[in-house]
């Protein structure tokens, strides 16, 4: 039994043993693997996978520069509402906070640089399998996240090229002439690929096209292997004619393909399109030809998945992604709480009550959910008592997200905009130049935000009919992700008070209806300043001591700015640190040696 047991462990080691697995729904891979564990202990001891050592005298300079200026300490009694998540440093009195981050360095914020190398997202599947529904879908998702990603659709490269569409003749595999156009257009569409990972700042491209031969997915493996990119395949495969039929006749019809055709016309010249791709069609075999791509079957619209050789990060959040998505019809409503006492006087932040109008919203709302008369509506609130009031006048079951607590504003809670311009002007005039990026001291920012509000849009996906009762800054990133916004967008889209939006799913996007339900409040809308994004670069953090990523990690990280401020912050800082401050953090190895330290866990 005993050596059963370690034959099965050599195989999930065994390189060469089979890496595909099949998952059926939202199902899990079987078999395990023994993982070795470290002992936990203090981050001189977890960097370098030792045993935890506590340290000795001699160790306490080194563990100085790996932070320094002195860490913010919670003053117990200080807490005013729940914190929403672990983002930001310890929570302090507001006048200790304020005495303290006044001394403390810049830092400079940017988006995350989650893959190593530019992957190329290659589609994979017969015409009207929701390739391009997938495509989009995905792009949106990982732009909200904070991915650059841009689609490539070879067929409106196609229709550039051949301006005027004859017929299915034109997809015949035995039409050579046709085939040569087609093949120079993948190729244009891969320059353009090329040219956005390599000089506009991309990280993902997707390429949107059939792909259905070897041969055009080793020109594409070629591509990519000379421009040291990653791929990744993501073949839709669907055999059932209802799903096939209903999107022939809900997207495609309406092409720039078919504008001067009636339905039935377009739909049987697009039937004898499928079965010439059908001809030469040659699906994806993880198995055997193709054990050892990078890919996911997405089949019969979810019900199946099949993943092989998945290579990183990035790609295992796509995975989990494309296994949460469905394209069952429902509705998602939005709606922010019902006007609080502190939207009365103008503070931000806290864990107020309702108004009086806020508690006749409230009944406003649960008249106006019995009129939807919606099947197995689920209700999401947060864990403010706006939230939960407002919910509570619904008198259905609902659930408490803590992910759904509005923005956290550090040391400026429970102020009004007007007070912190006069203690903070620093702070407000950096928030007024990008208010994205830019995070409240010990707080939250925009940026923040989005990546605490990932776990809820997975969870809306997988769901049907959801009400959300959430704040200002959640609602404007959840609509951002729906709507698909821009992050310079995203902090001044208007949601509000005592308005509820129904989204409705379509085809490559979201319908939006604004529903008023005549309860008066006060706005809280802030327009765009038009200081904005002028003046010095405002993407800084303070209360961070995290490396951030460099376009080029092997030569420096990027924290360019950090001498500058060295000068005006050298009476906050350690006697210990040196007077000449390095490129690279203290403590800090940028090839990535065992000794390096992650400063990030000094959070």
């Amino acid at each position: 039994m005993r050596q059963e047991t370690q034959a099965g462990r050599q195989g999930a080691r065994d390189p060469d043993s089979s890496s595909s697995r099949e998952i059926a729904g939202v199902g899990r891979p079987t078999g395990s693997a023994r993982v070795k564990r470290f002992p936990r202990g203090p981050p001189w001891g977890r960097a370098s996978r030792s045993a935890a050592v506590p340290p000795s005298a001699g160790d306490a300079p080194a563990f100085a520069q790996i932070c320094p200026f002195p860490l913010p300490r919670p003053t117990p009694g200080a807490r005013r509402r729940p914190r929403a998540t672990g983002l930001a440093l310890g929570r302090r009195s507001a006048s200790a906070s304020r005495e303290h981050f006044s001394a403390m360095p810049f830092r400079k914020a940017c988006g995350p640089k989650l893959t190593n190398s530019p992957t190329v997202i290659v589609m994979v599947g017969l015409p009207a399998r929701g390739k391009t529904y997938i495509s989009k879908k995905l792009t949106r998702y990982l732009n909200w996240i904070g991915v650059p990603t841009k689609v490539f659709n070879v067929g409106e490269y196609r229709r550039e090229a051949v301006k005027q569409y004859s017929s299915y003749n034109f997809f015949r595999p035995d039409n050579e002439e046709a085939m040569k156009v087609r093949k120079q257009c993948a190729l244009a569409a891969l320059r353009d690929v090329k040219s956005y990972l390599t000089k506009e700042g991309g990280q993902i491209a997707v390429f949107d096209a059939t792909n259905t031969t070897r041969e055009r997915r080793h020109m594409i493996l070629h591509f990519a292997k000379e421009s040291d990119f990653k791929v990744f395949f993501i073949e839709s495969v669907c055999d059932d004619p209802t799903v096939v039929a209903s999107n022939i006749m809900e997207v495609k019809i309406s092409s720039p393909d078919y504008k001067d055709c009636n339905s039935a016309e377009a739909m049987d010249d697009f039937m004898k399109r499928i079965n010439c791709y059908e001809a030469s069609y040659q699906p994806l075999d993880p198995d055997k030809c193709d054990r050892d791509l990078s890919l996911i079957k997405v089949i019969d619209v979810g019900r199946r998945f099949l993943v092989n050789r998945v290579q990183d990060h990035i790609q295992s959040r796509i995975v989990y992604y494309l296994m949460n998505i469905h394209v069952q019809p429902r509705t998602i409503y939005l709606c922010r709480h019902g006007e609080s006492e502190h939207n009365l006087q103008g503070k931000i932040g806290g864990d107020s009550g309702l108004s009086s109008r806020g508690r006749k919203f409230a009944n406003a709302l649960s008249k106006f959910v019995e009129e939807q008369n919606l099947k197995d509506l689920k209700v999401w609130t947060s864990q403010l008592k706006s939230t939960i009031q407002t919910a509570e006048a619904l008198q259905l079951p609902y659930e408490q997200w803590k992910a759904l607590n509005e923005i956290d504003a550090g040391v400026c809670e429970e102020m009004t905009y007007e007070e912190i311009k006069d203690t903070y002007p620093e702070e407000y005039a950096l928030r007024e130049q990008d208010k994205y990026y830019y995070r409240y001291p010990t707080g939250e920012s925009y940026q923040d935000l989005v990546q605490r509000l990932e776990p809820v849009i997975m969870e809306l996906e997988r769901q049907e009919n959801v009400l959300v009762i959430c704040h200002q800054a959640v609602l404007r990133c959840l609509l951002a992700y729906f709507l698909d916004k821009s992050a310079e967008e995203m902090p001044y889209l208007k949601c509000p008070l005592h308005a509820v939006l129904k989204l409705t799913p379509i085809a490559y996007g979201c319908r939006v209806e604004s529903i008023y339900l005549n309860v008066e409040s006060v706005s809280t809308h802030r327009e765009r300043s038009e200081d904005a994004k002028k003046g010095p670069n405002p993407l800084m953090r303070r209360n961070s001591v995290t490396p951030l990523a460099s376009p080029e990690p092997t030569k420096k990280p990027r924290i360019n700015s950090f001498e500058e401020h060295v000068a005006s912050t050298s009476a906050a800082l350690p006697t210990c640190l040196p007077p000449e401050v390095p490129t690279q953090l203290p403590g800090q190895n940028m090839k990535g040696s065992p000794g390096s330290v992650d400063a990030s866990r000094m959070h």
